[in-house]
């Protein structure tokens, strides 16, 4: 079974990171919700306005938005039991770090796309 991973910030514009991020782990395999409260489907799939509202467990997050909008949504992370969140460039913050592990949930400050094998720049 395929991990689930939620893309925080995911985009319909093909161009940002939020949108290469969902086509990346579609390729390499994984069950990819995208989460944005301001879209209805992202490369086919149905979006979701938060991780609260997906049905099931969600193995991973990986952030694509402001490091304040993430320290305002961690909490939604937390609470849904994603043990894990990836902070891409320009979504991380010292603060967004240190909340996520106040919360038990492991912060990897790192380009999700090159970690699963991926060029972001190929997609």
């Amino acid at each position: 079974m395929s991990k689930v991973v939620a893309v925080i910030g995911a985009s319909s514009n093909r161009g940002k990171f939020g949108n290469r991020a969902v086509r990346a782990y579609q390729q390499q395999g994984y069950t990819v919700v995208p989460i944005n409260p301001h879209e209805a489907d992202i490369e086919g799939l149905k979006t979701y306005a938060s991780v609260l509202d997906v049905p099931g467990p969600i193995d991973m997050a990986s952030f694509y938005l402001p490091p304040e909008i993430g320290e305002r949504i961690i909490g939604e992370i937390a609470q849904k039991g994603i043990p894990e969140v990836w902070l891409n460039p320009g979504a991380d913050s010292d603060e967004l770090v240190a909340r996520a592990k106040a919360l038990g949930i492991q912060p990897i400050v790192a380009c999700s796309i090159v970690a699963i094998g991926e060029n972001p720049y190929r997609l």
